[in-house]
């Protein structure tokens, strides 16, 4: 197990802390830039470093670099340590696109509802929007 997960992950497994599966899956891609990360990645296909950069503007690089080497010790990317080199989703990430899909499709939606509702304008300046 411990070339599976990340060590802090394995340590709440071996420990007793996730209540039930689903704080194990939301563990996976929580935290800051993580869940946009998968979902460009998904979207879009393998990306260079600097162009992830570039649709995370607020990330800092080192930020950027720390969430992409969980992602990869969890098994959910393939990262190589060469410069330039393409991040893409592995086969495992892949199976998270549908969740991660249906939050921003709810989210969305949701948004959508809370504008129209009122006086109330929203900035979400975490991701540029490639659509």
């Amino acid at each position: 197990m411990t070339d599976l997960v990340r060590g802090e992950v394995q340590e709440k497994l071996i420990n007793g802390v996730f209540n039930c599966p689903k704080e194990f899956t939301l563990s996976m891609f929580s935290g800051k830039w993580k869940i946009n990360i998968i979902y460009h990645l998904g979207k879009e296909g393998a990306y260079y470093f600097s162009e992830i950069q570039r649709l995370l503007p607020a990330a800092s690089h080192k930020e950027l670099s720390e969430k992409l080497k969980e992602l990869a010790a969890d098994g959910l990317v393939d990262r190589k340590p060469v410069k330039d080199q393409r991040v893409t989703l592995t086969p495992l990430g892949e199976t998270l696109l549908p969740i991660v899909n249906a939050m921003y499709d709810w989210g969305t939606k949701r948004l959508q509802e809370l504008q129209l509702a009122g006086d109330v304008t929203f900035g979400l300046g975490e991701v540029k929007n490639t659509d």
